[in-house]
C-alpha cells in the first residue's frame, strides 16, 4: 500500500482553555474568537490538500476546528473514541497546583507508570487507550484513505500517539500540544512514524 498521511490536530482555543478550567469529555465547549481564527489559519494553510476523510470526536470544538474543510463537502465521521479523557468530578473546575493536589497527584501517578489511576468519576489513560483502539483498527483498515485529517483533544492525543508509536502510556507527556497544533504521522502499512512534531507554523500570523 502507499503511505497513509495523517494530519493530527488538537482543537482550537476555548474560553475554558484561557481560564485554566478543565474540560474533558463531559464539557462540550465551543471555540472562542481566537479559536475560530486558529481554525481559519489552519484551513488557509492546508485547504489545498485533498483529504479523503475528516475524523473528529463527538464534541463540537473539534468539528468547529475543521469546519472549513467540512464546508468543502469532504466526507466526515465522528468517533467517540476520539473524545477527550473524562476528568470526572474535576470537569468544569479551575485547577492550580495550590488548589488541587489530587489532580496533580494523579498526573504524577501516570508519569510513574500507574496509568490505571483516575480522578473520581473519571477515566484512566488505559481506559482511553482501550476506546481508541477500534478507531486505530479502522484507520489501518481503510487503505483507500491516503490523506486524512483527525481533530481531537490534548490528553487523548497524547494517548493516541503513544499507541501509534508503541510508547508506554507513562511517556505520554513527551507529546506536547497547543491549541490547533499539528502532528503529521505517516503509516507505512506496518508502522507509524511522526514526520512533523508540534507544528504551529500555520498560526504564526496570530502571534
Amino acid at each position: 500500500m502507499s503511505v497513509k498521511k495523517i494530519y493530527l490536530i488538537r482543537h482550537g482555543q476555548t474560553d475554558f482553555n484561557v481560564a485554566g478550567i478543565v474540560q474533558g469529555s463531559g464539557i462540550d465547549s465551543s471555540l472562542n474568537e481566537a479559536g475560530h481564527r486558529q481554525a481559519a489559519r489552519f484551513f488557509a494553510a492546508y485547504k489545498h490538500l485533498a483529504f479523503d476523510k475528516v475524523y473528529t470526536s463527538t464534541l463540537q470544538r473539534t468539528r468547529q476546528s475543521v469546519q472549513g474543510f467540512l464546508d468543502l463537502g469532504l466526507p466526515h465521521e465522528q468517533h467517540a473514541g476520539l473524545n477527550e479523557i473524562s476528568w470526572g468530578l474535576r470537569e468544569g473546575t479551575r485547577i492550580t497546583a495550590e488548589e488541587d493536589e489530587e489532580y496533580y497527584g494523579v498526573l504524577r501517578q501516570w508519569h510513574q507508570g500507574q496509568t490505571s489511576a483516575r480522578l473520581p468519576g473519571g477515566e484512566s489513560p488505559e481506559e482511553v487507550a482501550a476506546r481508541q483502539r477500534p478507531f486505530i483498527d479502522l484507520l489501518t483498515a481503510r487503505p483507500g484513505e491516503e490523506n486524512i485529517l483527525v481533530c481531537m483533544h490534548g490528553r487523548a492525543m497524547r494517548v493516541l500517539l503513544c499507541q501509534l508509536l508503541n510508547y508506554p502510556l507513562s511517556h505520554m507527556d513527551a507529546f506536547e500540544h497547543r491549541n490547533l497544533c499539528l502532528y503529521k504521522v505517516h503509516y507505512t502499512g506496518s508502522m507509524f512514524v511522526v514526520r512533523s512534531f508540534l507544528d504551529v507554523q500555520h498560526l504564526q500570523e496570530l502571534a
